[in-house]
C-alpha cells in the first residue's frame, strides 16, 4: 500500500503537467500539419501561447461551471483571496513565510479579518483550496454533513508513506473496519487501567525528583513523549518500548530539533525522524496540490519512514511469530486477554497494515497527550495560583493516595483546567478534509462578523477543506470577550458554561461527528492521574529560561502584538501536532524541600 502511494504521487503531477503543458503544442502542432503548414520561428510562441489559453479556458469553464452550480444550489460561492500575482503566487509565498515566523496561524487569522468572513477559498494556482475558522462549518464536514466529506485522496496522497493504511488515512468501509478493530481496546475497563499508569508515573516522577533535587532543568515536552509512548506500548501492545530509561536530552545541547535539544541515541534518532515526516507532510498541505514537483525524483519522508520502520517491525514480526508458534500447538488465549496488537495480527497476516495501524494509534496516543501535559504544564509555571488551587484539589480529594477512577470524577477544577489548555491548545490545531466527488453546500456562516450574508455557501466537487479548531475555539463570537485568556472557572460557572452546553462544537479538541476520537477518555484519565501524582510531589513550576534555546524564544515584536501573542514566554508552532519549539523546560521544587 505504501508502495502504491509512492507512485500515485508522482502518476498524479506528471498527469497534470502533461495535460497543462504537453496537450497543448500537440494540438497545434496537429492543426499545423492538418492546414499544411510550415512550422517556423513563430511556432514556439505559438505553442507557449496555447498553453497559457488553454489555462485561461479551463479556468474560465471552471468559473463557468460553478457559478451554474452554486445557483442552482440557492447558494453563494466562498470569499476568495485576490492577489496581486496571477494564481495568487504573491499570496502564497506571503502566507507559507508568515506561518513559519509569526505567532501560530496569525497570518490565517489576519486573512479572515482582511476579507471579514470565517471561511475563504485561497485559490492558489487557480486550485480550489478552503481554510475557514468557522464553527458551523466545521460542524457540518465533521458530524452534520458527514456524508459529504472525506479524508479523500488528496490527504491520502500526502500521508501514505507515512500513515499507510491506518485508522487517519482511510475512509468508508476501511476506515470502519480499522475503527471497529480499535474501538474495543478503549472501554472503560481499559481506559481505567489505573495500575499501568501508576507503573509509568512513578517511574517517571522518580526521574523528575532526582533532576530536581539537583536543581537542573528538564524538557518536560520531551519526557511527557516518552511517558505517553511507554505506557501506550505497553497498554495496547504489551510490549514497553521503554523510552523512559535513554538518556534524556541536556539543556542547550549541540543537537538541536524543532521540539528541543535531541538525544543521540536510538531514541533521539527515532523521535527526530517522527518528527520530520510531520515537518515534512505538514509543509506538503501549505504548498498545495504541487507538492509533488518537489519530490518528483526523492520521496523526502522516505529516510525517514525507514528509521520509524526499524523500530516497529521488531515488534510486529514478534507477535507474528507468537502467532504462529501457538497456532502450531494448537494454543488460543482468551479474546480479553490479547493485547491491541495480537488483535491485529489475528484479523490479518500483512505485516504492513499491522505495522500503519500501530503507527496511526501510537501518533494519536504519544503526540496528543504530550501535548496536552506540557502546556498544563506551561500554564501551571505562568499562573503559581491555578497551580496551588489544583495542588490543593489534589490533597482535598486523594491526599497522598494512588487517585481511583471515581477519585479522578471529583476533581472538577483539575478537569476545568485540562479542558482550558485544550481550549486554547488543541492537540491537532488545523485538520482537513475533502468534499466528495459532488459539490453541496455549507450552512450560513456563524455571526463572528455580523455584516457577513447569511446564504449558504457553494462547495465545489473535491474541494481540499482546512479548518482550525484552534481559531475556532480562541474566537471572540463564539467564547466571548476573554476567550484569548487563560480562565479555567469559564468550565465551573454555570453562566458560561451554559454557552458551550448550548453549542458543544464550539470545542472539538477530539473532533466530532462519527470520527471522534475514539481515545478520548484514554487521554482525560492518564493526563488526569499523571497530574495528581505531579502535583503530590511537586508544589511550585518555573520555566527556566536559561535552557530554553535562543532560536525558540518569543521575538521581541510579540510583546506589541494582540490576545496571547503579547504574553507567550515560549514559542507555539506546529506540524500535525502542536508542540513547544525548543521544548519547556522547567525547574520543580519537591513538596519536601525546604
Amino acid at each position: 500500500m505504501t508502495l502504491a502511494g509512492h507512485a500515485n504521487f508522482r502518476l498524479r503531477i506528471l498527469k497534470d503537467i502533461f495535460h497543462a503543458l504537453v496537450v497543448p503544442p500537440v494540438l497545434v502542432s496537429l492543426c499545423y500539419k492538418t492546414l499544411n503548414l510550415q512550422f517556423g520561428w513563430w511556432s514556439i510562441p505559438a505553442c507557449l501561447l496555447a498553453v497559457a489559453l488553454a489555462a485561461f479556458i479551463r479556468v474560465q469553464y471552471s468559473d463557468f461551471v460553478q457559478a451554474r452550480e452554486a445557483r442552482q444550489l440557492g447558494a453563494r460561492p466562498i470569499p476568495r483571496v485576490v492577489g496581486k500575482w496571477p494564481g495568487n503566487i504573491d499570496v502564497m509565498l506571503k502566507l507559507k513565510k508568515a506561518l513559519a515566523s509569526q505567532y501560530i496561524y496569525e497570518p490565517y487569522l489576519e486573512l479572515f479579518e482582511e476579507y471579514q468572513c470565517t471561511t475563504l477559498n485561497t485559490r492558489f494556482l487557480w486550485v480550489d483550496n478552503i481554510i475557514s475558522m468557522d464553527q458551523e462549518h466545521s460542524k457540518y464536514a465533521l458530524a452534520t454533513g458527514f456524508g459529504q466529506f472525506w479524508r479523500g485522496p488528496a490527504q491520502r496522497e500526502r500521508l501514505e508513506s507515512f500513515l499507510g493504511d491506518g485508522i487517519f488515512n482511510r475512509d468508508d468501509e476501511k476506515w470502519k473496519y480499522h475503527r471497529s478493530l480499535a474501538r474495543p481496546f478503549f472501554t472503560r475497563d481499559r481506559i481505567s487501567d489505573f495500575e499501568l499508569f501508576e507503573k509509568y508515573t512513578s517511574l517517571t516522577i522518580t526521574m523528575l525528583s532526582d533532576i530536581a533535587s539537583r536543581d537542573e532543568p528538564c524538557d518536560l515536552q520531551d519526557l511527557f513523549a516518552r511517558f505517553t509512548i511507554d505506557a501506550a506500548s505497553d497498554s495496547l501492545f504489551g510490549q514497553n518500548l521503554d523510552t523512559l530509561s535513554k538518556k534524556l536530552p541536556a539543556p542547550i545541547s549541540g543537537c538541536q530539533s524543532d521540539r528541543g535539544s535531541a538525544t543521540d541515541d536510538s531514541w533521539g534518532t527515532f523521535t527526530q525522524a517522527f518528527e520530520a515526516v510531520q515537518r515534512i507532510i505538514t509543509m506538503r498541505g501549505r504548498t498545495g496540490s504541487i507538492w509533488p514537483v518537489f519530490e518528483l525524483f526523492e520521496d523526502k519522508t522516505a529516510p525517514h519512514v525507514e528509521i520509524i520502520k526499524r523500530w516497529l517491525d521488531p515488534l510486529v514480526k514478534q507477535t507474528l511469530d507468537n502467532k504462529a508458534a501457538a497456532q502450531k500447538i494448537g494454543l488460543r488465549s482468551p479474546t480479553e486477554e490479547k493485547t491491541f496488537l495480537e488483535h491485529l495480527a489475528d484479523s490479518t497476516e500483512d505485516a504492513g497494515m499491522i505495522r500503519d495501524q500501530l503507527l496511526n494509534v501510537l501518533l494519536a496516543a504519544r503526540d496528543t497527550t504530550a501535548c496536552l501535559l506540557t502546556y498544563v504544564i506551561y500554564f501551571m509555571s505562568l499562573y503559581p495560583k491555578i497551580a496551588a488551587k489544583m495542588r490543593q484539589e489534589v490533597i482535598d480529594v486523594c491526599g497522598n493516595n494512588i487517585p481511583t477512577h471515581e477519585d479522578i470524577r471529583k476533581l472538577k477544577y483539575v478537569k476545568a483546567v485540562i479542558d482550558e489548555t485544550l481550549r486554547l491548545y488543541p492537540p491537532v490545531p488545523l485538520n482537513q478534509r475533502q468534499s466528495r466527488p459532488q459539490p453541496c453546500t455549507l450552512p450560513p456562516p456563524d455571526c463572528t462578523y455580523p455584516t457577513e450574508s447569511r446564504q449558504p455557501l457553494y462547495l465545489p466537487k473535491s474541494t481540499t477543506f482546512w479548518y482550525s479548531t484552534l481559531l475556532t475555539q480562541r474566537n471572540k463570537a463564539l467564547w466571548g470577550p476573554d476567550a484569548d485568556e487563560f480562565d479555567p472557572e469559564r468550565w465551573i460557572d454555570p453562566q458560561r458554561v451554559a454557552r458551550f452546553t448550548s453549542n458543544p462544537t464550539m470545542f472539538t479538541p477530539f473532533s466530532a461527528g462519527p470520527r471522534i476520537c475514539i481515545g478520548q477518555n484514554y487521554a482525560y484519565n492518564e493526563a488526569s492521574f499523571f497530574l495528581v501524582r505531579l502535583l503530590q510531589h511537586f508544589d511550585t513550576f518555573t520555566l527556566a529560561m536559561d535552557a530554553q534555546p535562543a532560536f525558540s524564544l518569543p521575538p521581541a515584536e510579540w510583546k506589541l502584538g494582540r490576545g496571547r501573542q503579547a504574553v507567550e514566554t515560549i514559542r507555539p508552532e506546529a506540524t500535525m501536532t502542536l508542540f513547544i519549539k525548543g521544548g519547556l523546560w522547567i525547574r520543580m521544587k519537591s513538596v519536601h524541600s525546604p
